[in-house]
């Protein structure tokens, strides 16, 4: 692949998303082709699966249906966007991806993370990310920042779902400390976003793309 996949990802409240957008508009203003996207999501087919997934109406959904559905819209992004646009030389920065499974259905839901990567592998085609940043904060910080606006059903989850969720993120990038790197979320975004974009710009100069 010709270009590069930085992903991001962390529990919810973590600001992650407020990365994304601003390593995207730095990295366009280098002169990089820059794809911006999301799972669930990315495509008509996965929006049509986000908007299933995240409605607070569906909270008798199985866990197990839940990953199937995430895994629906990751194998649609993979094949459909993704491996295209990295074909064609475009960083690609995705506002979650594998790592989050293993986290929300393998950890969070307790599926076991060992069955998640299995069929992560199915979904991705083998696809990993070049770099992986975890913006990690307590849950409780998180939740906090997410008073008063609408939540979804994932969001709607009980403090002890969130824990180990966020538990599991740690533990992933305890086992892969190259590729997944932790930023932390408690500080103010324009300090994050300092150490993120050392992190992209090593990642790029790397693969020669800066």
């Amino acid at each position: 692949m010709r270009g590069a996949l930085l992903t991001f990802e962390g529990v919810e409240g973590s600001g992650k998303s407020t990365q994304v957008e601003r390593l995207a508009v730095h990295l366009r203003g280098l002169g990089l082709s820059v794809l911006v996207s999301r799972e669930p999501g990315g495509t008509d087919i996965g929006e049509r699966i986000r908007a299933v997934l995240l409605d607070p109406d569906a909270a008798a959904m199985d866990g197990r249906t839940e990953l199937f559905l995430y895994l629906a819209s990751r194998n649609q992004h993979v094949r459909e966007k993704l491996m295209p646009a990295l074909r064609a030389g475009t960083v690609i920065i995705l506002d979650r991806f594998s790592e989050s499974s293993l986290a929300y259905q393998g950890g969070g839901r307790e599926l076991g993370e060992r069955v998640v990567s299995r069929l992560n592998k199915l979904a991705t085609a083998g696809l990993r990310p070049d770099l992986t940043i975890l913006v990690d904060l307590p849950v409780e910080v998180g939740r906090r920042r997410k008073e008063g606006s609408r939540l979804d059903r994932l969001e709607r989850e009980r403090v002890e779902f969130h824990q180990r969720v966020r538990d599991s993120y740690i533990r992933l990038a305890r086992r892969a400390p190259k590729r997944i790197r932790i930023v932390d979320g408690t500080r103010p975004a324009e300090e994050s976003q300092v150490e993120v974009r050392r992190l992209a710009t090593e990642v790029l100069k790397r693969k020669g793309l800066i």
